[in-house]
């Protein structure tokens, strides 16, 4: 092809080109100029949202959060030293509960902390079925606080004699944990639990995966419960 015939080309391709893009950019206005009164509405309605949003978070979470913190603060000495009515109801002078910061501050970080403890008195009083309520309401990524909370709700079904329930929460704040220390712990009891339902396959199988955790105390003698599990 001689190079004028390929200049010819290339400006065909060239105009084609500007052709497409004009058309598409008329196009775009079209439907803007249709569409405008909904467009603008769109971004107002965001804009409102995030300004809401902010608002919410700056003038109202955040200093309650700031005191939620103040008020759970003696709350905790109470869990510490068990004493679990006063850290639940108050003490009629200093702490007003944590069944009042839930109320009070429940939206807030804080808030959904004292769920935890509320759930851990409660357990430790008997409440079972109050403290699972509670406990199932917190709500954590905490590969620590978390496990350890949703092993609890497994204990309260092992006190309600609600075996199957149990070994599912065990199972659960195992696998959410993946640490050394608290996986082999709950995995030891899923163990037991499969046991008590006859679910001796399971139970190896529980038994076995502490096997995982090499450094914990629970795999220093789990073999003995894994040959007890396969004997049945």
């Amino acid at each position: 092809m001689s190079n004028k015939a390929k200049n010819v080309t290339t400006k065909k391709a060239e105009n084609e080109l500007e052709s497409n893009v004009g058309e598409i950019f008329s196009k775009s206005e079209q439907f803007i100029e249709k569409n405008k009164k909904g467009i603008i509405t769109g971004l107002v309605v965001v804009v409102l949202i995030v300004v809401a949003v902010l608002g919410v978070r700056h003038g109202y979470l955040i200093p309650k959060e700031r005191e939620a913190e103040k008020a759970i603060f003696r709350g905790e000495f109470y869990l510490q030293n068990n004493e679990w009515d006063k850290a639940l109801y108050g003490d009629s002078a200093q702490f007003i509960g944590f069944d009042a910061i839930i109320d009070q501050y429940g939206l807030t970080k804080t808030g959904n902390l004292a769920k935890g403890y509320a759930g851990i008195c409660l357990y430790h009083k008997g409440e079972y079925d109050k403290a699972i309520s509670y406990l199932k309401k917190f709500d954590a990524s905490d590969k620590t606080v978390s496990p350890v909370l949703i092993g609890l709700i497994g204990d309260c079904y092992v006190s309600m004699d609600k075996a199957s329930e149990a070994v599912d929460y065990f199972m659960k704040a195992a696998n959410k944990a993946s640490d050394d220390m608290i996986s082999p712990l709950y995995l030891k009891k899923a163990g037991r639990v499969y046991e008590s339902l006859g679910n001796y396959k399971k139970a190896a199988e529980a038994y076995t995966m502490i096997k995982d955790y090499p450094n914990s105390m629970e795999a220093q003698d789990i073999d003995k419960y894994i040959d007890r599990a396969n004997s049945k």
